[in-house]
């Protein structure tokens, strides 16, 4: 993998003469930040040597190169989720490979169900912490030490600075924001209402088919995260209502510039 990982940083080297200092990973029907973006360069997936294909509507699969907040990012227009028939070590592979073009820092964004009763459709939660309930472990297999060790703590998954400076901007700029945490499942269903409420029973406040995978990854080679998402839908006995896809990124759309606001001001300012 530490092959493929190489060939494709050095791949992306050679088409972009642009060093990200963060990486931002834009989750289902969240790709409107990239309008925030001065956008200097882009790739897209197809193009690149090792790299896995979007398939998901709302995902158009393109790394984006430019500037947000006066800072160089490099930003994923659309992930890669473990239910698209991706193993472990493919949905985590960009952010591998975003190490190795140099970032920093990890931004991620997603669109989740909310199963604290406190929440309601289309409020932001910056994630504290998460629970991995996913069948399989990015980690798993013969560990690489050039990526990182055996055994890394996730004690802080998620960079307390970042969330203080968040909630900061959030609170200057009159955005309600949550805080809570993040309960990573397979999918590709959506929860049945005893799945949610087993959920909230064992700590969570929101529930999602991303993001735990590629923070672990990026914890395993050191890299700050910061993660926030936009509940799209409630996961709350009489609250319960038949949901599509179209529904989430018709609430993922309405919120996403509370959210791109809040990014943006945290790049900006880290």
């Amino acid at each position: 993998m530490l092959n493929e990982i190489i060939s494709s940083a050095e791949f992306i080297k050679s088409k972009v003469h642009f060093k990200p200092q963060y990486g931002i990973i834009l989750g289902t029907g969240l790709g409107g930040l990239v309008k925030e973006i001065e956008i200097k360069h882009e790739l897209e997936y197809k193009d690149i040597p090792n790299f896995p294909l979007s398939t998901v509507k709302g995902h158009s699969g393109k790394l984006i190169f430019g500037l947000l907040g006066g800072k160089n990012v490099v930003a994923m227009q659309g992930r890669f989720h473990y239910y698209e028939g991706y193993s472990m070590q493919q949905v985590v592979f960009p952010v591998r490979v975003m190490k190795f073009l140099g970032i920093e820092r990890l931004f991620i964004s997603n669109a989740a169900g909310g199963v604290n009763p406190g929440f309601s459709i289309g409020d932001l939660m910056i994630l504290k912490d998460h629970i991995n309930f996913f069948t399989a472990h990015p980690l798993v297999g013969k560990n690489d030490s050039e990526l990182g060790p055996r055994f890394p703590d996730m004690s802080e998954a998620y960079d307390k600075k970042m969330i203080e400076k968040a909630q900061q901007i959030a609170a200057d700029n009159k955005i309600k924001v949550q805080t809570g945490v993040y309960l990573g499942i397979s999918g590709p269903t959506f929860e049945t209402p005893a799945e949610y409420k087993f959920i909230r029973t064992i700590g969570a406040d929101a529930v999602g088919m991303s993001t735990v995978p590629e923070v672990i990854a990026a914890r395993h080679m050191n890299i700050p995260c910061f993660a926030i998402s936009i509940i799209t839908d409630l996961g709350i006995e009489n609250k319960i209502v038949e949901l599509t896809h179209e529904d989430v990124l018709r609430e993922a759309a309405v919120a996403e510039p509370k959210m791109s606001l809040i990014i943006r001001l945290l790049v900006e300012g880290c």
